[in-house]
Formats: C-alpha cells, structure tokens, sequence
C-alpha cells in the first residue's frame, strides 16, 4: 500500500518536473516584447508548479512517517 502510494507520488513529481521545465524553457525563448501579461503569467504558472513540488515532497515526507510509524509498532 504505502509503496503504491509512493510510486504514484514520484509519477506526479515526474509530471510536475516535466510541467515546470516546458514553462521555464517556454518563458526564457519568449521575445522581451510580449505583451506583459505573458511573461507575468507564466512566471505565475511557474510558481504553481514550484509549490507543487513542496506538496509532494511533504507528501513523500508524511508517507515516510506513517511507513516508519507501522515498522516500529
């Protein structure tokens, strides 16, 4: 159970990963003449998906607890 939960953790982190670098590669080839609420935007989408990964990570870290909680009962 714990391992599946884990495994699909690591999948979203992958996908989040993934997100985040299409934005950063997207946002750094965009022209410096952009209308200013394109770079303003994905600077925010960029953000989200930094957060994401603080959510997952505190996932994985809460996981870890309970695994380590059940091991030792």
């Amino acid at each position: 159970m714990f391992m599946q939960i884990a495994i699909g953790a690591i999948g979203i982190g992958v996908v989040l990963m993934v997100g985040y670098l299409v934005i950063a590669q997207v946002r750094a080839a965009l022209p410096t003449s952009t209308d200013g609420n394109v770079p303003a935007g994905l600077a925010s989408t960029q953000a989200t998906v930094f957060a994401g990964f603080g959510l997952i990570a505190v996932g994985i870290i809460v996981l870890a607890a309970f695994g380590l909680i059940n091991i030792f009962k």
